[in-house]
């Protein structure tokens, strides 16, 4: 089985060649060349609020390090194992922990206090949030792609081997584990569960959503977003590869090569289904849907009935990020290291900066006009807009 997964993922890398894997596997080749960046009219400020570094970054492992920020403070790792908190309006450091563990999925926070990273080697761990010392750790089944996730008590892991495990949040110590059938070809996800109302709702590697029982780990229901299409399983290759999000009473994800639904949280039906195809993913407003799909084409969506409000084609081909809603725009990463703030209301690139020395692979993080974003050399940095 691995021999043939080995050999997919090569018939992949010489088939599709498309933006947005070329970045996951390293490569520089792009079958839709990266678009120039257009000089901006008249732009809106953009500065540095502050800068830092946080280890070696995770440059050469196609990993998504995503920060996390809570309680006016920022927690990011690198895949080296160190970890560190830095405080949210001035950037001053105020602890840094050397797990000296190869970090490939995290940061989460739990509600007792603790940050949650998961290892490329399978384990688990739980640092105090208050200065960085170890709380636990745990063994889990496989390598940790995806931050862990915690509510409830229970911190929820997705390890690459198709198992959901739901730990102690107190002790590390395992509560129940949950199993599925994984493809023979995937886009090696990273998506972490949303943990919400008792359940824990993941996408899967099949193009399905999976609804989970948060305290015993039972199935509860799943539902097919994206069913696979094709012939070869090249061609069938489909991943919700991305972090569902919620607004209201209604879910929205995205999936490669499927499609941007809607899901009524209350009932589990479908409002709405969008054929667009996404692994960067999305975010949302009281308004609009904001994707950045496989073209890195960034679309505003009505968040009601899913049709499209406007397209901004401009940074084709510049593996962008998932958009970030910050207050009046939309910020996405790209492969360069820039950061571009799009208009709400048209998509017009209206702002822009050099935040990197490299790509933004993670989402960026906004709190009202303030963005955060790692980038994948292990520079943290927060920007303002609008001044």
């Amino acid at each position: 089985m691995m021999i043939r997964r080995v050999f997919l993922l090569f018939l992949l890398v010489l088939n599709i060649g498309c933006s947005g894997l070329s970045s996951w596997f390293g490569g520089s080749d792009n079958s839709i060349p990266p678009a120039e960046l257009k000089s901006i009219a008249q732009p809106i400020g953009v500065r540095q609020i502050w800068e830092t570094t946080v280890g070696a970054g995770a440059e050469k492992q196609f990993i998504r390090l995503t920060p996390a920020l809570a309680d006016g403070q920022i927690y990011a790792t690198s895949h080296d194992g160190i970890v560190i908190a830095v405080d949210a309006l001035s950037g001053q450091r105020l602890w840094q922990s050397a797990t000296q563990l190869p970090i490939s999925g995290g940061v989460g926070i739990s509600e007792i206090g603790l940050v949650l990273v998961g290892t490329s080697k399978g384990q688990v761990i739980a640092l105090r949030q208050t200065d960085g010392q170890e709380a636990w750790r745990t063994q889990v089944s496989s390598e940790v792609l995806a931050s862990p996730r915690a509510s409830g008590g229970v911190v929820v892991v997705r390890t690459s081997d198709g198992k959901f495990t739901g730990l102690d949040v107190h002790t590390g110590e395992r509560r129940w584990v949950y199993a599925y059938a994984t493809p023979a070809l995937s886009l090696r996800g990273s998506a972490p569960p949303l943990l919400t109302h008792g359940l824990v709702i993941a996408g899967l590697d099949t193009g399905k959503l999976l609804v989970l029982s948060m305290d015993k780990g039972l199935p509860i229901t799943e539902k097919t977003i994206a069913p696979p299409r094709g012939r070869t399983e090249i061609e069938r290759l489909i991943d919700i590869d991305s972090e569902p999000r919620i607004f209201g009473d209604t879910l929205y994800l995205a999936a490669y090569r499927g499609s941007v639904a809607a899901m009524d949280m209350r009932n589990g039906n479908l409002i709405w289904n969008c054929e667009l195809s996404s692994y960067a993913g999305l975010d949302v407003d009281a308004k609009r849907v904001y994707v950045s799909d496989d073209t890195d084409v960034v679309l505003a969506l009505d968040r009601r009935n899913g049709s499209t409000l406007w397209k901004q084609p401009e940074l084709t081909g510049r593996r962008l990020s998932a958009p970030a809603v910050a207050d009046e725009y939309v910020v996405v990463g790209d492969f360069e290291g820039y950061l571009q703030w799009l208009s709400k209301n048209s998509g017009t690139v209206v702002g822009r900066i050099r935040a990197m020395g490299n790509s933004i692979v993670a989402p960026p993080l906004a709190a009202s006009n303030v963005v955060f974003v790692q980038g994948q050399g292990g520079t943290l940095g927060a920007y303002r807009a609008g001044e």
